[in-house]
């Protein structure tokens, strides 16, 4: 188990990384139950961070599973085998597939034409509290976008740094076309930077 600290409400992991998996789902499964939220959305490429996340008593909460579309591999679930959506879906979980809201098409122009575009300096800024947090803004929007979560009405986002998960927010979404309009109200944990 990672080292923690507490900081008011914020619990703190020493570092970054999956090593924090564990214990941000059961930090996020809590809040949404102190809370009265009935959804959580869970980055989770493979599909592996939502099956841990399923494992968890979580009747009453929908668990939403963000995987990434296509990407460079090729596959319509990128990462996400057939044999994992079935598991996911047996276990009561709904799988959003969805391009990179904060990154996506002007990602591809960006890398093909040089510079960059105001949503990609969006995500940058979003890393200054850390990957973690990029994520959770990310897949809030892109679960949103999907009609899959309520606009404006809090849900949990759980993502992290790299593989796994180390951050957990309490965030109200927004579509993507409404980006600033999201509102994360409550941090509910997350890595410092290394």
């Amino acid at each position: 188990m990672p080292t923690l600290e507490t900081g008011g409400s914020t619990m703190t992991f020493d570092r970054q990384g999956p090593q924090n998996t564990e214990a941000a789902l059961k930090l996020a499964m809590e809040a949404a139950r102190e809370e009265g939220i009935h959804k959580i959305v869970v980055a989770s490429y493979s599909g592996e961070t939502a099956l841990k996340l399923a494992e968890l008593e979580h009747e009453g909460i929908l668990l939403i599973c963000v995987a990434r579309a296509r990407g460079k591999t090729g596959r319509p679930d990128g990462n996400l085998s057939g044999a994992m959506r079935q598991e996911l879906e047996a276990r009561g979980v709904t799988i959003c597939t969805a391009a990179h809201a904060l990154s996506g098409a002007e990602r591809g122009l960006s890398s093909r034409l040089g510079g960059f575009g105001p949503v990609e300096v969006a995500a940058h800024a979003l890393r200054i509290l850390g990957q973690g947090m990029k994520v959770c803004v990310e897949i809030s929007m892109m679960a949103a976008d999907a009609g899959l979560v309520e606009l404006h009405e809090p849900i949990v986002a759980i993502g992290g740094t790299g593989y796994g998960s180390d951050t957990a927010v309490v965030i109200r979404p927004a579509p993507t076309a409404e980006f600033l309009d999201s509102k994360v109200d409550r941090i509910i944990c997350m890595p410092r930077k290394n």
